[in-house]
């Protein structure tokens, strides 16, 4: 039986400006973000990891390699561009109020109707191409380490987005138990890859904080 700890990456200055950051843009991680990292790192202290994965966009790569770091063991990281965020096209960079004034219909229908999303007019990635992506490399995961416990450094949209598709939520209804906090932790079990069981959803008890709207996207 595999086990997959999904980790969204630290907090980020353009997070914390309410900025798209997406698969190009980028931001660097807040001071404080390496003090959540530590908590996280000691929730996650006697679990033992066959391997950790990574995006390779420099704030989910700066996360993996600081939990390794303070895990204190001698885990492999290995990033690939399937783990990266959602291509968010022209609206990566600008602040959420921005968006929406210029893409109010990309913006409405990427949190709250994922089915009716097209992403075209921004020129950014949809769903079943982000699906296309990230699904196989999380089953040939599965299939590499089928009685182990994987570790994913990741990004909030794309894991909301694939791990609601991993358990079969319908499209519709991918943002109904809402998005995913930085530094939180999502864990899916699987006996044959396939089929996925969610043991814990968004989990940021260790973090010991209130989330405020600029930590969950």
């Amino acid at each position: 039986m595999t086990r997959l700890y999904f980790v969204r990456h630290g907090k980020t200055e353009w997070n914390l400006e309410g900025r798209y950051q997406g698969a190009k843009g980028d931001s660097p991680l807040l001071p404080e973000s390496y003090h959540e990292i530590e908590l996280l790192a000691k929730y996650l202290a006697t679990i033992a990891f066959a391997k950790v994965y990574c995006s390779p966009i420099k704030r989910a790569k700066t996360t993996a390699k600081e939990l390794i770091k303070q895990l204190d063991r001698p885990l492999k990281l290995e990033a690939d561009v399937a783990l990266q965020e959602f291509d968010l096209g022209k609206m990566e960079g600008m602040k959420f109020t921005e968006v929406a004034e210029k893409y109010p219909a990309e913006l409405d229908a990427f949190r709250y109707h994922p089915e009716r999303y097209d992403p075209s007019a921004i020129a950014g990635e949809s769903f079943p191409e982000l699906f296309a992506r990230m699904t196989p490399k999380i089953k040939a995961i599965c299939a590499r380490y089928p009685k182990e416990n994987v570790l994913i450094v990741s990004h909030g949209a794309a894991l909301c987005a694939e791990i609601r598709h991993l358990l079969g939520v319908p499209l519709a209804k991918l943002r109904d138990q809402g998005g995913l906090a930085n530094t939180s932790t999502t864990i899916l079990e699987t006996k044959d890859g396939e089929n996925f069981k969610c043991l814990a959803w968004n989990k940021t008890d260790y973090l010991k904080k209130d989330l405020d709207p600029t930590d969950v996207v």
